[in-house]
């Protein structure tokens, strides 16, 4: 009897070890394979795998199908079906054709997929589990203990670089791809480079899957779900599959891996380091990455999860709400007392316009409204609190400087009339008109809804009184009416002022005295 007791490793690791006599594997009673060759390979925290030389395999492989997998010790793996007696079995044989140096004693060999219809005939041979070791050190310690205490994305990017090299894994380079739900931004890319210690942040916009640079690149590869990328860049095993491996290669790096760094809601995010050791990475350092991954992966998770939420809230609540939401107050009827100018801009003639332009020109017209009112808004230290159909509720928020509040809504408004005319530096890509109100006063900012639903709003006779001036301006003609403590005091000799004297608002007890504003220069 031959007993094979695989090589105790002191962390990941591989031993293949020829088997005795004569091996052989069955499926359902059909010879498969038989071999005096056949070796057994021993990895961390996997069975024990029989590899077969194809030269002694017995029945036909056929051609090799689309379907390929990716080991950073092995290197990619291709499948073959099998057919037998006209039962045909998906990706049963599997080899590994041009396989990493750690892995070379495989190449020419083949392994059987199956369950309980394989059997395998070891002869004279018996296998053991392997020893998996300990697979510890600074690495692990500190996942376990101080990644958590990572204040950004930044910060645990650097500090996971300190920790591989601490383990001895040679680095020169590390990046880290997630991606996000931002509606500009695909994602966030954090590259570390050894040179300077410091991590770089990209936050590259969609526009990214249409260039050369990521087409083909190890990112779109891994992150598609097609494996991970693990090369060679000395002269020996160097093949130039990535534009960014001959780059790399140039910079003086000897090794490089890419490999998925998976989030619990099944996105696969990417992980690449790049090697400046002669030797390149060793199976241990490799095995070490590839056991953390998945715990890593968690705290990039965490980060881009607040991020995303962020994003999400300021998208759909804008920036002050988001930052409220985000800070816990979300219950029914949370809300503070503000001082504020409220400006409500309504698009005019939507109906017609959509008759005319057709639902899909209408609908970009719609965008560039709001992108150009939201833009503005934004840009005079407003907040654009919701879209109302095709209308803007906005807020200037007085902080102790109502004047102030009520100069940068003036503002807005005169520069959203002529923007959207076609006027201006940046004019609207499809020129409209608009009708705005304003009124400055004490308002409920917060939430109201029922106990399921909840949005954010602002509650008060000036939120009223905008919208109903913006309907009053149409129906006289004017695109910009305002109250007089928007107007201000020096309204009347104003040359850019119309007195429109008091006017009765639907729903409004009392006659709102009231200006319309000259928004030409």
């Amino acid at each position: 009897m031959n007993i094979h007791t695989p090589t105790a490793l002191a962390g990941y690791g591989i031993d293949i070890q020829p088997l005795s006599g004569m091996v052989s594997v069955s499926r359902d009673g059909i010879l498969l394979a038989s071999s005096s060759n056949a070796k057994v390979m021993y990895e961390t925290r996997l069975a024990p795998t029989i590899y077969f030389p194809r030269g002694d395999v017995c029945v036909d492989l056929g051609e090799m199908n689309a379907l390929q997998t990716f080991c950073p010790f092995k290197g990619t793996a291709s499948y073959r079906d099998l057919t037998l007696h006209g039962d045909t079995f998906k990706n049963a044989v599997w080899s590994y054709d041009t396989p990493l140096p750690e892995s070379e004693l495989i190449k020419g060999y083949v392994g059987f997929m199956g369950g309980a219809d394989l059997t395998f005939d070891l002869g004279e041979n018996t296998l053991h589990d392997p020893d998996d070791g300990n697979i510890s050190g600074p690495l692990v310690d500190w996942l376990m203990r101080g990644a958590g205490s990572q204040k950004s994305p930044e910060d645990l990017t650097r500090t996971l670089a300190k920790k591989l090299l601490e383990n001895g894994i040679s680095i020169s380079r590390l990046t880290v791809m997630t991606w996000s739900l931002h509606p500009q931004i695909a994602g966030k890319n954090y590259l570390w480079d050894k040179k300077t210690g410091e991590v770089t942040t990209r936050a590259p916009s969609y526009e990214i899957y249409d260039t050369p640079a990521f087409t083909n690149s190890p990112l779109r590869h891994v992150s598609q779900g097609l494996g991970g990328v693990r090369q060679k860049l000395d002269e020996a095993h160097f093949t130039n599959d990535f534009p960014v491996l001959q780059e790399l290669k140039d910079q003086g790096a000897t090794d490089y891996v890419a490999m998925p760094l998976p989030f619990s809601d099944g996105r696969t995010n990417v992980l690449t380091l790049t090697c400046d050791h002669p030797d390149g990475f060793t199976t241990a350092n490799l095995g070490l990455v590839f056991e953390c991954v998945q715990v890593i992966g968690r705290f990039y998770e965490v980060f881009t999860q607040r991020e995303n939420a962020r994003s999400l809230l300021e998208t759909y609540v804008g920036k002050r709400t988001g930052a409220r939401v985000l800070g816990g107050e979300f219950r029914r009827g949370d809300g503070d007392d503000i001082d504020a100018a409220i400006m409500f801009c309504d698009l005019r003639d939507s109906t017609l316009l959509e008759e005319r332009l057709g639902r899909a020109e209408y609908i970009n017209l719609l965008n560039d409204f709001f992108e150009v009112t939201s833009d503005i808004v934004h840009e005079n230290d407003g907040e654009v609190l919701k879209f109302i159909g095709d209308a803007v509720l906005a807020v200037f928020p007085g902080d102790g400087d109502p004047d102030s509040a009520c100069a940068r809504a003036l503002k807005s408004s005169k520069e959203i009339v002529n923007r959207l005319n076609g006027a201006g530096d940046n004019p609207c890509a499809h020129p409209c008109d608009c009708s705005i109100g304003i009124d400055f006063g004490q308002v409920t900012y917060g939430n109201v809804g029922s106990r399921e639903r909840l949005d954010f709003t602002v509650i008060g006779q000036a939120a009223n009184i905008a919208a109903r001036l913006g309907d009053y301006g149409k129906t006289v003609g004017h695109r910009i009416v305002v109250t007089r403590r928007v107007a201000g005091p020096d309204a009347q000799a104003a040359a850019d002022m119309i007195a429109l004297g008091p006017v009765p608002l639907h729903n409004v007890s009392r006659p709102v005295e009231s200006f319309a504003v000259v928004a030409s220069d």
